[in-house]
Formats: C-alpha cells, sequence, structure tokens
C-alpha cells in the first residue's frame, strides 16, 4: 500500500483524486498550498506526489525544483491546466516524472501513477484483483475468466480495465452511472452520457453477460456469485 501525496488547491479535484485512490487501496494526504506540499513531501512518509502547477503561496514547479535541489528522489505527476509544450518541458526539465493536463480521467491517472511507483518498490503490494470467478492483472490489463487451468484470458480496452477494475474492488455494491464516470473517465463527462451503458455491454461480451447486472435506476452491480 502506497502512501500519496495529493496537492491540489481546487477542492472537487482534490476529493475526485483522493476518492479514487483510496478506491484503488492507496492512503492519501492532501495539501491545498505549496508550502505544505513541501513540509510533507520532505518529511519521507509518503511515495509519491501528484502536484498541482498552480498551487498557493508556492507554486508547484517552485514545490518540484526545492526537492530535486535537495535530494529527493520520490515520484512527481505533475497535474495543470497549461497545456503548452514549454510548460511540459519546464516540468520535465525541472525533475517531473510523468505530466498530465487537466481535465483527465482517473483511469489514465491510475495508470499512471502504478507505472511510476514501479520505479520505488513497495512492499507486499498485490498487481491483481480477483472476485466473482475473475482475476484481473494490474501490469498487462488482461483478465482470466475462471479458474481451470486452461481459463478463458481477455484483453482489455483502457477504459473497460478501469471499469473492470472498479467493479472487482467493489463486489455486490451497486455502482452508480456518476460514480463510475467520476472514476473511470473523469469529472468533465457529462454524467446523463450513455457512455458506461456502452462499456459495460462491451465488458459483458468479454467475461460473461451474467456477472454484471443492471440494478433499475440506481446503475450496475458485479455479482460475487455469478
Amino acid at each position: 500500500m502506497s502512501h500519496i501525496l495529493i496537492a491540489e488547491d481546487e477542492p472537487r479535484i482534490a476529493q475526485f483524486v483522493e476518492s479514487g485512490l483510496r478506491a484503488a487501496g492507496h492512503l492519501t494526504t492532501i495539501a491545498a498550498d505549496g508550502e505544505t506540499a513541501l513540509l510533507l513531501a520532505r518529511s519521507g512518509a509518503v511515495d509519491m506526489v501528484v502536484l498541482d502547477i498552480g498551487l498557493p503561496r508556492l507554486d508547484g514547479l517552485a514545490v518540484l525544483t526545492r526537492l530535486r535541489e535537495e535530494g529527493h528522489v520520490l515520484p512527481v505527476i505533475l497535474l495543470t491546466a497549461r497545456d503548452g509544450i514549454d510548460d511540459k518541458i519546464t516540468g520535465l526539465e525541472g525533475g517531473a516524472n510523468d505530466y498530465m493536463t487537466k481535465p483527465f480521467a482517473f483511469g489514465e491517472l491510475l495508470a499512471r501513477i502504478r507505472l511510476r511507483l514501479g520505479d520505488v518498490p513497495t512492499s507486499g503490494a498485490s498487481m491483481t484483483v480477483a472476485a466473482a470467478g475473475l482475476t484481473l492483472d494490474l501490469r498487462t490489463r488482461r483478465v482470466t475468466i475462471g479458474t481451470a487451468p486452461d481459463a478463458d484470458v481477455a484483453d482489455l480496452t483502457a477504459r473497460e480495465f478501469g471499469l473492470l477494475e472498479m467493479f472487482l474492488r467493489h463486489p455486490d455494491h451497486v455502482l452508480s452511472r456518476e460514480q463510475i464516470i467520476g472514476q473511470v473517465w473523469g469529472w468533465d463527462v457529462d454524467a446523463s452520457s450513455n457512455v458506461v451503458d456502452v462499456f459495460v455491454k462491451s465488458l459483458r461480451a468479454k467475461i460473461g453477460s451474467d456477472r454484471i447486472e443492471t440494478v433499475r435506476g440506481m446503475g450496475y452491480r458485479l455479482r460475487a456469485t455469478p
């Protein structure tokens, strides 16, 4: 289990990232300004920083510069609304391990976090999630259906992977379309969109139609015993 510092001054985005990371099994701490973020990052108590550039009191690039000048090597992923190539170059040359532009889908952020945490070994971290007769490999994005030696294995798209992981981490829980959109697609997707229904249909075709049930008027549920 990794401890991730979320340095973000927009409460809606900070809570969005925090809820997704906690659902994925991580510990989180939020810092709403650069000075607090720098203090927490220096403490040695966190394994990674998700760092917004536009922080008050001390901006994210300044936080990053100080950390690297002081010899701290923990991974840093920059978040920013700035999409100019110069800003990306500045951040990466300043020591960032990765860079994401807002708005973003949480599933992509989580994949990048997993990749960067691979640079810093963590003990006891499981690379699979299992429930309902399914085992999802977090590295390969492949799902094994059943437990027999000759069990079927299916490749998933990035969205199918994010959707199935969410279901597997919450078996027998009813997940609303709004919850699913927030975690898998990001806060910028219209909650009234039918995108969830489309991807649930494609996922059912790969893992079996009886595993994910529709709860009318509420959302979807992965049946722990299909």
